[in-house]
């Protein structure tokens, strides 16, 4: 049975006679720019009104993405962007019907999302940024498996998956400087081959490169309003190169351990292997484990992170809280 919203929204994109790809990013890019001006606007009605589109039009967006992640069967993904559109949604509602409330967590939390959004797809659009950025993953991850002594790699040259097949970067004929086309599940990526030649059974794309979790904590930083810049910049400088710098090693743990026990199965007959085990179940806790030790490091340069924070999960503790009383 076909999800009618799917069908909804590629109905229009027929209607409209455009790549269902290009209506897509449309929904972010609009989404993304109506938060951005809810934020800048602050408290008024025009700015809730556009917040709520915002928030509505980005649940949708994230939503269409569920159906890739429940075809590579990554459980977290699916559940995230499945959610996104009901969340979204609610959300746009609250902030209308309370608009008066004049609740600066939540406008903090418009221009955290929006400051987020915003630069992650600006490099996704840009082909050349996105493949620089897959390049330089890469070969930071070739580099640290070489020093460690886990073997001899080199990088291949920059791929694109396209509907109809790949094709080197060198060879692809689309623009470098604005995506015009629909990208297949890989988009741009760098193979991963052993010194002679003989490919690694591990590529890079720019999911990668950890962009999302970095582009987070600029998100997050930069739309602290009343906060100098000063500190702004020294939470940047905390932040970015301490999650990059575990993405490397993530990154390297991956391919080592998928290249060593390639054979190695979760239990027999089981369809998880070492690199799905890794990569979508081990890899995916510990990074969010990690970005919450380094989002609590934060607090103590940036307490008013902290309580925005606090203020934005309140609801959802308060709802857990309820329920594990009424059960016990």
């Amino acid at each position: 049975m076909e999800d009618p919203i799917v069908v909804l929204v590629d109905g229009l994109a027929g209607a409209l006679g455009v790549p269902e790809f290009s209506l897509w990013l449309s929904f972010c890019w609009i989404g993304a720019l109506s938060l951005g001006f809810s934020f800048h606007r602050g408290d008024s009605p025009m700015a809730a009104y556009s917040a709520a589109l915002g928030w509505s039009l980005l649940g949708l967006f994230f939503y269409m993405q569920s159906g890739h992640f429940i075809e590579i069967e990554d459980p977290l993904l699916v559940l995230m962007t499945a959610g996104a559109l009901p969340a979204g949604i609610a959300l746009g509602i609250w902030e209308v019907r309370n608009w008066e409330l004049q609740n600066e967590s939540l406008i903090w939390l418009r221009g955290a999302v929006a400051w987020s959004v915003i630069p992650y797809y600006a490099v996704y659009s840009i082909p050349v940024l996105n493949m620089q950025f897959v390049e330089m993953t890469a070969h930071s991850t070739e580099w640290l498996l070489e020093f460690c002594g886990l073997g001899s790699f080199e990088v291949g040259e920059i791929m694109v998956d396209l509907p109809s097949g790949v094709v080197a970067a060198s060879q692809w004929e689309g623009s470098r400087y604005f995506l015009t086309e629909p990208l297949g599940d890989k988009g741009f990526f760098a193979p991963f081959n052993y010194s002679d030649g003989t490919p690694v059974s591990v590529s890079f794309i720019l999911a990668c490169s950890a962009l999302q979790s970095m582009i987070i904590f600029v998100g997050a930083i930069v739309a602290l309003r009343g906060v100098s810049w000063k500190r702004k910049v020294r939470g940047l400088l905390i932040a970015l190169p301490t999650i990059h710098v575990l993405n490397v090693f993530r990154n390297a743990g991956i391919v080592w351990l998928s290249d060593t026990y390639s054979g190695w199965r979760l239990f027999p007959g089981s369809d998880i292997d070492m690199f799905d085990f890794t990569h979508s179940y081990a890899a995916k806790v510990a990074s969010l484990f990690a970005m919450f030790l380094l989002a609590t490091a934060l607090f103590d340069l940036l307490p008013e992170l902290h309580r925005h924070i606090l203020r934005i999960s309140r609801p959802v503790t308060k709802t857990f809280m309820r329920t594990n009383t009424k059960s016990s």
